[in-house]
């Protein structure tokens, strides 16, 4: 699978293409700087291009920008991703004193990017953080939803490869919003507890 990783030169986009190149994916890292992209993307395994010719022939994208940058570099890339499926990972969160918060509305970010790109959108990887993929497969499973089947299976494909445990389908895109909120959940317990907490399902099959 050609996997394109649109901000993939950021912590969380970087660590995500070394573990699929490590996998035997075919990974190029995106940027707005090619430069800045090839040089990321080399000592990874990957290739590196800009952002418009990275997400060219991938069979996925995975929109691996900050989350304030998720819709713009949505709307710079729709000509440029077409009708390819695309994987968002990102959460909006509202940090205060008092802990950290979801993002204020009724729709996700990954129903946003929805409502932007032509291709189906899918999300998942809300409960990973750059820190833990930096050294190797997550513990845990990985959740994935969406409303397109065959980017689901893409992205569930994905998933499995950086992840310890399995890669579940966690029913349609609506249910991103609990995703991205799990986000926000699993940082307080990090701050709390001064840990790495991780997201495992019991009771499955």
């Amino acid at each position: 699978m050609r996997v394109a990783v649109v901000g993939g030169t950021g912590d969380f986009g970087l660590a995500l293409a070394r573990l699929l190149a490590e996998a035997g994916e075919d990974v190029v890292v995106g940027s707005r700087d090619a430069a800045r992209a090839q040089e990321a993307a080399e000592p990874v395994g990957a290739s590196g291009a800009t952002n418009e010719e990275a997400v060219s022939g991938a069979d996925l994208v995975v929109l691996a920008v900050k989350a304030d940058a998720a819709l713009d570099t949505a709307t710079a890339l729709v000509g440029a991703i077409g009708i390819t499926p695309t994987l968002s990972v990102a959460s909006e969160l509202v940090f205060s004193k008092s802990g950290v918060r979801p993002r204020p509305s009724e729709e996700s970010l990954a129903e946003e990017v929805a409502q932007i790109l032509e291709g189906p959108v899918v999300a998942g990887l809300h409960s990973l953080a750059a820190s833990t993929l930096a050294k190797g497969r997550a513990d845990g499973d990985a959740l994935v939803c969406g409303d397109d089947d065959e980017a689901k299976r893409l992205a569930l494909e994905l998933a499995a490869k950086v992840v310890t445990g399995r890669a579940l389908d966690a029913g349609p895109l609506a249910s991103a919003r609990a995703l991205e909120g799990m986000t926000a959940v699993i940082v307080n317990l990090n701050r709390r507890y001064k840990g790495h907490a991780g997201l495992r399902v019991t009771g499955l099959p």
